[in-house]
């Protein structure tokens, strides 16, 4: 069996790298994806890396560039496909949540839909060229510029055991605290790492970071989080960190805005809150309370959006429960 490793018109032999533009046709508009191929001197697995799923979400970009650029193939056991703008039409608008052709938001379209609106047919494009190219699937995130959060790792749980072992397997090398296991695709439907694992991938979320800016601190914690898991799968040496101890949380809440109009949180991110605890409220330009939100649980504060201005429907925080 070939161990060429390709996508599109790239591809490299055993032993070494490539990286470039692949050009793909979306429903008649032209997307330019940065893609490093990273092929093994030795056998492993295929690990598949993409960041930049939202626009606005910067720390996970620069470490998934740092990632293509530091893997060195002659040390590698396996193959690694690092995308680290997998959204650059959004990443290039500064876009908040959604993709700027028809306003959806990409992590919410999964598998996509090839005759389908842009962000679908690009979901589309996305699962069957990238994301089910890997045996393991890594997506991270963090905070868009809206938002503030506690660092977390997520896996969806589907049911099958093997998937559902392997992806927790990731998740605690990761070496990031906050551990959320979902039963199923849960409320939020159309996810990378969700649709992976119904197709039979590991896969899980990383984030860190967020509010428009990006901190080496917080690109290292993302970026150390992959070697770890490179790592645990005997694809690559170990770093010196190990990283903090997974702390499995039992599920989270969140609150979304039932108005227009300004946000005031009364809670910090991290915080813990008791339920029934009042964690902010909603008013209007002349500073007239229009809503108020108190906790619907018990736990701590995951993330939690920093934005004055507020649309109804727009996630407020969520609240993840032991």
């Amino acid at each position: 069996m070939s161990r060429t490793l390709s996508l599109a018109h790239l591809s490299t032999e055993p032993g070494n790298s490539t990286h470039d533009f692949v050009s793909v046709d979306v429903i008649g508009q032209t997307v330019n994806v940065p893609v490093f191929l990273i092929n093994g001197a030795h056998p492993g697995p295929r690990l598949v890396v993409t960041a930049g799923i939202h626009g606005g979400e910067y720390p996970c970009v620069e470490a998934a560039i740092r990632l293509g650029r530091s893997i060195d193939a002659a040390a590698l056991k396996g193959q690694l496909i690092v995308v680290p703008s997998a959204n650059p039409v959004a990443f290039k608008a500064r876009s908040i949540y959604i993709t700027p052709p028809d306003g959806l938001n990409l992590n919410r379209q999964f598998p996509g839909d090839p005759e389908g609106s842009f962000t679908r047919a690009w979901a589309d494009w996305l699962f069957r060229n990238v994301i089910k190219a890997g045996d393991l699937y890594i997506d991270m995130h963090g905070g868009d510029m809206i938002e503030a959060l506690v660092p977390f790792v997520a896996i969806t749980l589907t049911g099958n055991q093997a998937v559902d072992q392997t992806a927790e397997r990731m998740a605690r090398a990761y070496g990031i605290r906050a551990f959320l296991a979902k039963e199923g695709v849960g409320p939020i439907g159309g996810t990378t790492t969700g649709s992976a694992a119904v197709a039979g991938i590991p896969a899980m979320l990383t984030e860190a970071g967020g509010q428009g800016v990006w901190h080496e601190s917080e690109v290292d914690i993302l970026q150390d989080g992959v070697r770890r898991v490179m790592a645990e799968f005997g694809m690559y040496e170990a770093i010196d960190t190990p990283g903090e101890e997974a702390e499995r949380l039992g599920g989270w809440d969140w609150l979304r805005a039932d108005v227009d109009g300004l946000f005031y949180p009364s809670v910090h991110i991290g915080e813990q809150v008791e339920k029934g605890q009042r964690v902010g409220e909603i008013k209007d330009i002349f500073g007239e309370t229009l809503h108020t939100y108190d906790a619907p649980a018990g736990g701590e504060v995951l993330f939690l959006v920093t934005s004055l201005a507020m649309n109804e429907g727009d996630p407020l925080m969520s609240i993840a429960w032991e």
